[in-house]
């Protein structure tokens, strides 16, 4: 189950600080708390942040190596020698890319391009530099967003007689290339080191033609999100006014893959824009991208676009094979381990950084995926946020060939007799390293959502734009019944209403049970302010709803319900044990692994029976992750997937199960009749009570499932048994649920041994 942390808790000497800078600075000490946790800290520096504007660049000469490269840029222009510029097949080598030539252009050097595609590897290479001498033959070689690292590759250019100028912002390797570099973390005097590589493009395009640089910003700020480096200091700055370039004057290349969209924000340069740019990189025609960024011609520009675009719809079709393949791989192995690693024979290379990063988020685990290549395998490995999955491979480096990369993310090469060494080295090392908190996903929270909700979110749209290192913060609202409906007949969004707000949940149906009933839970949302029609609104985009299984009466009946509609298909080959044997085998496997052990739950009460599974969470109906993590869970829904696990345990009832694969299945004996089925009535006559008492409610709004329609309905029947006879009657066909709404079907004759639920709880009572 996820863990709600605070996003900051403050001493009193910076709570002091928080209040000063709300005081000084106008704002809101909800606001002021904010900035005091990313840093801002001075009433000067929240200025400059709440107004990202070109006046906060900073002045490109500070960087080592720009004065020096621009006398020489000058010296090729003013004796016409013939300039390369060789960026990296990315979103953001692309970007840089455009900033720079068109820069150069302006300055008075048409210059040649060159993108390698993702098939020739990352950066300089000896055959791509041979390709551009063979097709340019070239004086000089400008590196943007690559070449730190390529010391050799600069040398050998140096042999065929031309100068080079690397402009990069990677780490620095212990040597440098024997050139002009231009780096924002090399020890100079520029202040900032978190640029891009276009952004690093786009200080050199400063440094040469001033203003007229200003004009390449949407480029510049493309490549700040797409790359994922902090919204924060110059970056927030070159992103703030490259979305007003795009919003003011997008050009044909950014109108053409925007389409119709409205406001465009970082979201949307990251999801709409910047996947389009690397989907062609990542299908093996990064100049398509390229020459979009290049081009005057508009047709050629929409024909690029639509290129883009199908590429991009290809390469989701492409990831989406590769995700079902590599859960197919889980499953099939089961996600055991501390570190999930597989390698699969015709992988696309492009792909699997992208899937590995699912993996990773859906798993709660670093995840490894290679393809093979011969006697090699490459690979890219995911990571979650407490994991350094760099410096879990740095320790088991004996068995890799190379790799390279930071704490979430690393190209690795393996061979083919390492891999299964290299995994066990690796699930040893983390599984020693790492706590089994360091693998619980973790919701940030800036705070409890109070006071005037439409002046705070107002206020909020400051800190915009938003992303990496500046996230929207996230608040949280408790609650217990909430007021919540589909958007729309059979949508799966949902619409609700908490303390006058309005809140939205994409893809939260899932949850609507959970939300009308009278669990305690904590809603997790976002403000989001939007305009209509000249009218301002004010909702709450909620991200995630965390229930306390333990909290509220109506969870036993939702439990019974999802008893009911999975006991026609009760197991009869689970392996019987008595409370103390199973306490003794439960005890055990969770001793041996933190995985692959599930205890199914149906009345809490029995929880205490139990004192090995102390310490676990209940997750309610559903395993809160695909992960395998060991749980308790409460009574799963009939669309609970329990596949992943080896074992399961059923505590209490009968062993009524979704989807469980090849598990190991345990009963308990002495607990299996499960008290609410003794309670319901399976009298004729006292069905037909029912029955004749739901009559004058046809046509009621009654909710999505039986036992939220008996807290409707209120007939006067003990709850288990009104959700006993509409799970029997809307079997029968006597009644329907339709949009929520109870439908009685006129004129239907017949007999409830025709009924499965009916004839199941018979024969639940008689084994009982």
């Amino acid at each position: 189950m996820k863990k709600l942390v605070r996003e900051f808790e403050f001493s009193p000497e910076q709570l002091h600080i928080a209040r000063e800078l709300a005081r000084s600075v106008g704002i809101s000490e909800v606001t002021a708390g904010i900035l005091l946790s990313r840093g801002i800290d001075t009433a000067e520096k929240a200025r400059k942040f709440l107004h990202p504007s070109e006046k906060n660049y900073l002045s490109p000469m500070l960087m080592q190596g720009m004065r020096e490269a621009v006398e020489l840029l000058t010296r090729a222009r003013d004796e016409e020698w013939r300039v390369a510029v060789f960026g990296d097949y990315d979103a953001d080598g692309i970007g840089a890319c455009a900033v720079l030539s068109r820069a150069l252009k302006t300055f008075g050097i048409l210059p040649y391009l060159f993108v390698p595609e993702r098939s020739d590897g990352y950066g300089l290479s000896v055959p791509a530099i041979d390709r551009i001498f063979d097709e340019f033959l070239p004086d000089l070689i400008v590196t943007v967003d690559c070449g730190i690292s390529c010391r050799d590759e600069v040398e050998y250019i140096k042999e065929q007689g031309a100068f080079v100028i690397v402009t990069d912002h990677h780490e620095l390797p212990e040597e440098l290339p024997d050139c002009i570099v231009i780096n924002p973390k090399l020890k100079d005097d520029y202040p900032y080191d978190n640029l891009c590589g276009a952004g690093v493009a786009f200080k050199l395009a400063q440094a040469l033609i001033g203003r007229e640089a200003y004009d390449l910003v949407d480029f510049a700020a493309l490549s700040t999100v797409a790359d994922s480096v902090p919204l924060l200091g110059e970056n927030r700055d070159i992103v703030a006014e490259g979305l007003r370039r795009i919003a003011d004057m997008p050009r044909p290349a950014f109108a053409a893959l925007l389409g119709k969209q409205g406001e465009v924000t970082a979201q949307t340069l990251a999801f709409t824009v910047a996947p389009r740019i690397n989907a062609a990189g990542r299908m093996g025609d990064a100049r398509a991208a390229l020459q979009l960024f290049t081009s005057e011609d508009e047709k050629e520009i929409l024909e690029l676009a639509a290129r883009l675009n199908a590429y991009n719809m290809e390469r989701q079709r492409s990831c989406d094979e590769l995700y079902n393949q590599v859960l197919a791989e889980i499953s099939a192995e089961g996600p055991y381990g501390n570190v999930v690693m597989l390698a699969g024979e015709d992988w696309n290379a492009g792909f699997v950084g992208i899937v590995a990063a699912r993996i990773a988020e859906e798993f709660s685990r670093p995840a490894l995926l290679f393809v093979r290549r011969g006697d090699v395998l490459k690979g890219s490995a995911r990571s979650i946020e407490r994991v350094n999955i760099f410096d879990a491979l740095k320790n088991c480096s004996e068995h890799i060939a190379e790799f390279g990369g930071h704490a979430q993310a690393a190209g690795i090469n393996v061979s083919e007799t390492e891999f299964e060494p290299l995994r066990n080295a690796l699930n040893e090392y983390i599984g020693g390293k790492y706590s089994r908190e360091d693998f619980v996903p973790v919701v940030y929270v800036a705070g409890e959502a109070q006071g005037d909700f439409r002046a705070v979110a107002k206020e909020l749209t400051l800190l915009e734009p938003c992303g990496m290192g500046n996230k929207r913060p996230l608040f949280v609202m408790q609650a217990e019944r909430v007021d919540a409906a589909p958007l729309k007949p059979l949508s799966p969004h949902i619409a609700m209403k908490i303390g006058g707000m309005d809140f939205v949940y994409f893809g939260g149906l899932k949850d609507l049970a959970a939300l009308r009933s009278d669990l305690k839970k904590s809603i997790v949302f976002e403000y989001n302010v939007s305009t209509f029609k000249g009218k301002e609104y004010v909702k709450g985009f909620v991200r995630t709803v965390l229930c306390d299984a333990k909290s509220g009466t109506d969870v036993e009946a939702e439990a019974f319900e999802n008893v009911l509609r999975l006991l026609p298909a009760a197991r009869s080959d689970a392996k019987p044990l008595t409370t103390e044997e199973m306490n003794t085998a439960l005890s055990d496997r969770l001793r041996r692994c933190a995985y692959g052990t599930c205890a199914i739950l149906h009345d809490r009460k029995n929880l205490e029976k139990f004192p090995a599974l102390e310490g676990l969470d209940i997750d309610l109906y559903r395993p809160a992750s695909r992960g395998a993590d060991n749980c308790v869970i409460l009574s799963p829904a009939p669309d609970a997937d329990l596949s992943s696990y080896r074992e399961i345990f059923v505590l209490d009832g009968p062993a009524a199960l979704p989807k469980i694969g090849n598990a190991h299945l345990f009963l308990n004996i002495e607990l299996s009749d499960m008290g609410a089925m003794k309670r319901v009535s399976t009298v004729r006559e006292d069905l037909l009570a029912v029955f004749s008492a739901l009559r004058r409610f046809d046509g009621k709004e009654t909710g999505m499932g039986y036992a939220e329609a008996a807290r409707e309905l209120q007939l006067g029947f003990d709850m288990f048994e009104t959700v006993f006879a509409l799970a029997v009657f809307e079997e029968l066909g006597l009644i329907a649920f339709k949009e929520g709404r109870l439908i009685i079907c006129r004129g239907v004759k017949t007999e409830l041994t025709r009924s499965e639920i009916y004839t199941a709880v018979l024969r639940c009572r008689e084994e009982g």
